[in-house]
């Protein structure tokens, strides 16, 4: 899963970063806006059984439909969050996390845009969400972005694999090296 550190390696995560984003926007949209043209708000239709619905559902709030009277917070988060990533991304040189920054950044700037320009009015947009299954709130493709990416950096991070491919038991073991050899020569000169 590491790449090597090249000087080529950092523009090709970075657009793979942003074309990942992009491709999870343009789902997000296309999905959303097929959605809005088949279905009226509140209904539902069975995709597979109980398991799997398509419900259009208008929330102006996060998750859970919390917060729904603070729209114009979770648009200043997310704007926030989507220039952190393109900040951050800047470091990425390792293909996973070009992948999972990606995804996390087109699925931010997904619900934003709904956010930003849909009604009742801008930055106070309510977020289209269509996808139904039991015991979760509905949701969309751009929040199945942002959760597929969240749960890709708990497993990158618990591999160890830094953003720029290094891994993080390497760093320890070189820490460990620099440490032996200033006790080696602590010793040799009598310090």
């Amino acid at each position: 899963m590491t790449t090597p550190d090249t000087a080529e390696a950092r523009p090709r995560r970075y657009l793979l970063l942003l074309l990942v984003a992009l491709a999870a926007v343009l789902a997000d949209l296309a999905t959303k806006q097929w959605v809005l043209s088949t279905f009226s708000e509140g209904e539902s239709v069975d995709v597979i059984g109980g398991l799997l619905q398509f419900t259009l559902v208008y929330n102006t709030g996060a998750a859970f439909s919390l917060g729904t009277d603070h729209t114009w917070m979770f648009t200043g988060i997310a704007i926030v969050v989507v220039a952190a990533i393109a900040y951050l991304g800047l470091r990425v040189r390792n293909v996973w996390w070009g992948i999972t920054l990606g995804l996390m950044m087109g699925g931010a700037a997904g619900n934003l845009l709904d956010r930003l320009f849909r009604d009742p009015a801008p930055f106070h947009g309510a977020v289209v969400d269509f996808i139904r299954v039991p015991y979760w709130p509905v949701f969309n493709i751009a929040d199945s972005c942002v959760v597929v990416g969240a749960c890709l950096v708990v497993l990158l991070t618990f591999k160890g694999i830094n953003l720029d491919g290094s891994l993080a038991v390497d760093e320890k073991k070189k820490d460990g090296a620099a440490d032996r050899s200033d006790d080696d020569t602590d010793e040799g000169t009598g310090k």
